[in-house]
């Protein structure tokens, strides 16, 4: 939702006239109260200081780290969009489990869905777009298929909360221990940190998570993307090249690094080293990259005894979270100065975050500011007392919106489901909900 449709949306349904840019400022004037109560998180968890919110420790967790980008312009550089750049947004996802621990490797086959040739084209084309393009085998989706019955998943989902942030990779860092240690991860006696091959991930997990005792996993549909286009690229026929990938998937989902790595290094030698100016397509270019991945990645391969432990090893929930984050910030027409798109990032993943994170952010007291509306328009409770219009003594209300006091509609007509779809894209919502005597894990 951006913020021309949630002004007509409060217009239409709440009947409160508030203009989109006067939106946009109270989203990000919200936005950024959120994002110095992370800081102050923060911060006490550096000072060992922060307090987990959860009594007993979650089963099993996992952490899952990736990225996405946004457009930016320059700030204070005057109207229409000056100097327009691509940034990366950093985002964590923490999630708490349920599964099962064992004895013996539940799933030694691997999914039919990665011995589908189509399904699989389809699959690394969607997988490498945000990082180079494909060999061009599937640059056109396959046509649609009836999808088999799903499997049921080894572990399940109980909660998740969202960490997201266009700061630097070591700010990002202590924001997402400071998440863990909030929700208690780090006491699960299973835990898992899956993400791609990018290094600055695994320079997080050294640094945060596995003192932690976590376990590294590297996410196997990134793996399976690289096999599945150098297998290609070393076979030169269709034919060859699929079975080279059975071979090479079926070789990773059990386990045998080391028979993987001797037969990508066979191809490299065979197609010898790529040129310094060769293409992201150059057979040569794309079997180093491969070999280069599972190199870099082979002491975080070994999935038959990470299901055995009952622990995730595909990152979807963060790829799945950076998809929903970009529906609000993503856009050929969206460029964001660079605190506006911290403020709307931090609202972002508070409404995503399943443990009530946002409605707890709206009870505590806020700084008053002035409201939509002229200066003078209409008195406010509290008006020039010093107190917060949220405490004035003669209202009992259930909602409490920064333009509250200058709504004719009585509070018990605003609708919470109103007021959390505005929120979602804007948040400009102060729904109070029912607190819950114990928190979700």
């Amino acid at each position: 939702m951006s913020f021309q449709e949630a002004s007509e949306d409060l217009k239409a349904l709440a009947e409160v006239s508030v203009s989109p840019a006067h939106v946009q400022r109270l989203s990000e004037r919200v936005g950024r109260e959120w994002v110095a109560e992370r800081a102050r998180e923060v911060q006490a968890f550096r000072e060992d200081k922060l307090v987990c919110a959860y009594a007993a420790a979650p089963p099993t967790a996992a952490v899952m780290l990736d990225g996405g980008r946004v457009q930016t312009r320059a700030e204070d550089a005057g109207p229409g969009v000056q100097e327009p750049r691509w940034r990366e947004t950093k985002v964590a996802c923490c999630l708490s489990l349920s599964s099962q621990e064992h004895a013996n490797d539940p799933q030694p086959e691997p999914p039919s869905k990665f011995l589908d040739a189509a399904r699989v084209a389809q699959l690394t084309v969607e997988v490498k777009r945000r990082s180079r393009p494909a060999l061009g085998r599937a640059s056109t989706p396959p046509a649609k298929r009836r999808r088999p019955k799903r499997r049921r998943p080894a572990s399940k989902k109980r909660v998740r909360t969202v960490v997201a942030t266009m700061a630097d990779s070591e700010s990002f860092g202590w924001q997402m221990a400071a998440e863990v240690k909030r929700r208690g991860l780090e006491r699960a006696r299973r835990k898992a940190c899956v993400c791609d091959g990018q290094q600055y991930n695994w320079t997080l997990f050294d640094m945060h998570l596995l003192p932690w005792g976590f376990i590294g996993i590297l996410d196997f549909v990134h793996l399976l993307a690289y096999l599945h286009d150098a297998a290609h690229a070393w076979r030169k026929e269709r034919g060859r090249g699929w079975k080279q990938y059975v071979q090479w998937l079926r070789w990773a989902w059990s386990g045998q690094v080391k028979q993987l790595l001797k037969s990508l290094r066979q191809a490299a030698s065979e197609l010898g080293a790529p040129p310094a100016e060769a293409a992201d397509a150059d057979p040569r270019k794309v079997v180093k990259d491969a070999l280069g991945y599972v190199q870099n990645n082979h002491t975080r391969m070994n999935y038959p005894r990470y299901r055995c432990l009952g622990l995730p090893t595909s990152s979807a929930p963060v790829e799945s979270t950076i998809k929903q984050i970009n529906r609000r910030v993503k856009g050929s027409e969206k460029f964001w100065v660079a605190g506006g798109a911290e403020a709307l990032l931090q609202l972002r993943a508070a409404y995503l975050s399943e443990d009530d994170r946002a409605s707890t952010y709206w009870t505590r007291p806020r700084p008053y500011a002035r409201a939509a509306g002229p200066a003078g328009s209409r008195s406010r409770p509290n008006a020039g007392t010093g107190m917060h219009p949220m405490a004035a003594p003669n209202r009992d209300l259930r909602c409490v919106t920064p333009w509250a006091w200058q709504s004719r509609a009585r509070p018990e007509e605003w609708s919470p489901l109103l007021l959390r779809r505005a929120g979602h894209a804007t948040a400009f919502a102060g729904h109070t909900p029912r607190l819950r005597t114990r928190p979700r894990r």
